[in-house]
């Protein structure tokens, strides 16, 4: 059975939120910050060298990284859903997507999360900061447009994928000057998989 070793308040709830999708069985290894740092326990580096969430087993093979592990699961386990045929346009736009969330869109907003925490010593990369998280923020609101979904016509790894990227947005206030990113975050929020994978893997509210 697909094993997820789950850090609260963090990016594997996705992967959980990606197995719902599939309806696939799957046990959660549950693990918890810690209350003063909000860092992973050290229990995570016996699953991992780093450290880090999430991880995903499946018999003999084990994966980190977000986008590896999605990649993983649609390719073994999608049965053609939730990402385009490799033969198509569209499954390029789907690879970059997905690796575009954490490689470029999300470290603006980590370093903002990091910066925020040493007041007025972080306050000289302030707007440095703003100014890369409205660009890729206004970047991927152009790519969306009035579309329902970020690949084609349909649901796909990368739509579980960038909803990390929103929701951390979305927690600075970010998200506010984006109505059509705010209101694909509600779509997908809404999504039964999404409210399934929340109930499984327990509170979640990032920021907290």
């Amino acid at each position: 059975m697909i094993k997820v070793h789950h850090l609260n308040n963090s990016r594997s709830q996705r992967i959980l939120w990606l197995l719902e999708e599939l309806a696939l069985d799957y046990e959660i290894i549950f693990y918890e910050r810690d209350k003063e740092t909000r860092l992973a326990p050290e229990s995570l580096k016996k699953v991992h060298p780093l450290g880090k969430s999430p991880v995903l087993e499946d018999g003999d093979v084990k994966i980190a990284e977000s986008g590896a592990i999605v990649e993983y699961v649609v390719r073994t386990y999608g049965d053609g859903k939730l990402a385009p045929s490799s033969e198509t346009p569209l499954y390029n736009t789907y690879v970059e997507l997905l690796h575009y969330a954490e490689g470029s869109a999300m470290l603006p907003l980590m370093l903002g999360l990091y910066v925020g925490r040493l007041g007025e010593a972080g306050a000289p990369l302030g707007p440095r900061i703003k100014s890369e998280t409205v660009n890729h923020l206004g970047y991927l609101a152009q790519v969306l447009g009035e579309n329902e979904f970020f690949v084609g016509d349909t649901f796909t790894g990368a739509d579980v994928q960038l909803s990390f990227v929103f929701e951390a947005a979305a927690a600075g206030g970010a998200l506010a000057y984006f109505p059509n990113l705010q209101a694909y975050l509600d779509r997908m929020q809404a999504r039964p998989a999404y409210k399934k994978a929340i109930e499984r893997g327990g509170e979640y509210r990032l920021g907290a």
